[in-house]
């Protein structure tokens, strides 16, 4: 993978955020999941080599602890095309460069939450739900505490050359009450010799139970 990346090219980008997310991919084997913490997903509405549209970056922590982006602001850098988009949740990654070209006045303080995304420590502390697609293509694509992540699944275990399956999901880092959330159906992952592993609301549960319903 890495001689690829030697020959991929840096793009030119800038535009307006509108959407700072947690960056995270997720390993699943039937009834085991393992959170890869990577950093943070930002969406822009501008360009991308002079090009008008709308696009994702992935950014790391300490590009976002030193700029404290969020939702308005604008910015500028150079990126590459993700090497894997299986695995990415962005269009575009390994940013260099990055400017603040204008400080926003941020979105909503209330659902959905627009204001400085926290420390990735905070989302890994406060734990996840499932959120169903639908509500968060509808209300969620611009909060802090949502996010679309890519799952590999190792199917089965006990052969390393079985072929693994790629999806996306979406979750849920926000307030116990937010009035938008919809879990949606039961999250499925196939197994070796066609099982397959249901993951209960108890699972969803016992992820956020040391949370009040109001953080």
């Amino acid at each position: 993978m890495q001689e690829v990346d030697i020959f991929m090219s840096n793009h030119e980008f800038k535009g307006r955020i509108t959407s700072v997310q947690p960056r995270i991919r997720l390993l699943r084997s039937f009834d085991e999941a393992t959170h890869s913490y990577l950093g943070y997903a930002l969406v822009l509405d501008g360009s991308v080599d002079d090009v008008a549209l709308t696009f994702s970056i992935g950014i790391g922590q300490g590009t976002q602890a030193k700029h404290g982006l969020k939702v308005n602001d604008c910015i500028s850098g150079r990126c590459v095309e993700v090497a894997d988009p299986r695995i990415e949740p962005v269009e575009y990654y390994r940013v260099t460069g990055l400017h603040v070209l204008t400080v926003g006045e941020g979105g909503n303080a209330a659902e959905p939450w627009e204001t400085i995304a926290p420390d990735l420590q905070v989302y890994r502390k406060r734990g996840c739900r499932r959120l169903a697609v639908r509500t968060y293509a509808a209300q969620c694509l611009s909060c802090i505490w949502g996010g679309r992540m890519p799952v590999e699944i190792i199917v089965d275990n006990w052969n390393p050359q079985a072929a693994r399956l790629y999806r996306f999901e979406t979750f849920c880092y926000g307030p116990l009450n937010c009035r938008h959330y919809k879990a949606g159906p039961e999250r499925q992952v196939p197994g070796r010799k066609g099982a397959t592993y249901i993951e209960d609301d108890w699972v969803d549960a016992m992820h956020v139970e040391h949370r009040r319903p109001d953080e």
